[in-house]
């Protein structure tokens, strides 16, 4: 049995020899992903910048403030580079197989991928978002990574998955994976 069928314009099931297939593309949003990229790149240039006109300082206050300056710097460097890569070549996959649910946040085809036991997952639920919550507010942006839609409880580890997905898809993946589940069982 083979069935494709799209959720949105970021997701998509596959159900084929009864496997049960997810995926998730961060964004369709390319003039925002060239944004982002920009972003990067200015931030980068900022940084360099201050790193060639450090040796140029005199004052230790100065030297001190730039050094605790480029600490935070590097940080968020790291942390829009991270997020250029996820809207550039990264998706969520999650797949069901012989009892085991599997789930990876996959970046240019790698990423490590988590393995949950089917009988032991509880509670396929959707995330609520309160729009008057800056966090879940934030979450929402495109300019980060995170804002989960889905979760499900396996023993007592909590595993969230959809990010910025919206509130139908949410809820449509989620009626498509307890449609799998309940036809599996009948099967």
């Amino acid at each position: 049995m083979k069935n494709i069928k799209a959720i949105g314009l970021r997701s998509s099931i596959l159900i084929k020899n009864n496997v049960f297939s997810l995926v998730i593309l961060p964004t369709v949003h390319k003039q925002k992903t060239l944004l982002l990229i920009l972003w990067f790149f200015a931030w980068t240039t900022g940084g360099i910048i201050v790193m060639l006109n450090y040796p140029s300082l005199t004052e230790e206050r100065a030297k001190l403030f730039v050094i605790i300056w480029l600490g935070f710097w590097a940080y968020f460097e790291y942390k829009i580079f991270r997020i250029c890569l996820w809207k550039q070549f990264g998706k969520e996959k999650l797949w069901i197989k012989n009892g085991i649910v599997f789930y990876q946040q996959s970046v240019n085809g790698k990423g490590k991928i988590n393995e949950y036991d089917l009988n032991l997952i509880t509670n396929i639920e959707l995330i609520e978002v309160d729009e008057k919550n800056f966090g879940d507010f934030f979450s929402k942006s495109f300019w980060v990574k995170g804002g989960e839609r889905i979760c499900f409880t396996c023993q007592t580890k909590l595993v969230k998955l959809g990010m910025q997905l919206s509130h139908e898809e949410s809820i449509e993946i989620i009626a498509e994976i307890k449609k799998y589940l309940k036809n599996r069982q009948n099967n």
